[in-house]
């Protein structure tokens, strides 16, 4: 074991920039269907999500249902580049049940 190790096994994760992770996060967001305007992520129309830079790390939110009045959000706190594969993992389920419903 070296010094500076965070997990006995030699390796240290490489710091998290969140400008970079939430270029990713858009791209991959993008590529799942969704458009986005002023900073949130739509769907036919309807508010899917949102994200921005909040200090260092990311704050998201995905809508509890899509919903053309007021949508209920569910916010989230992306501190690591793990944090924001899981946050796009999780939208993509999302997407596929409420995709399910509508058809």
């Amino acid at each position: 074991m070296t010094t500076g190790d965070t997990d006995g096994w030699g390796f240290v994760p490489p710091p998290f920039k969140p400008d970079e992770a939430l270029q990713r996060l858009r791209r991959e967001w993008r590529e799942l269907g969704l458009a986005e305007r002023e900073g949130v992520f739509e769907r036919r129309g309807l508010a899917i999500a949102r994200a921005a830079v909040a200090g260092e790390a990311i704050a998201a939110a995905f809508v509890r249902r899509p919903s053309r009045t007021s949508p209920e959000w569910q916010s989230r706190v992306l501190k690591s580049a793990a944090d924001v594969r899981d946050c796009t993992a999780e939208l993509k389920k999302k997407l596929a049940q409420w995709s399910d419903r509508d058809e």
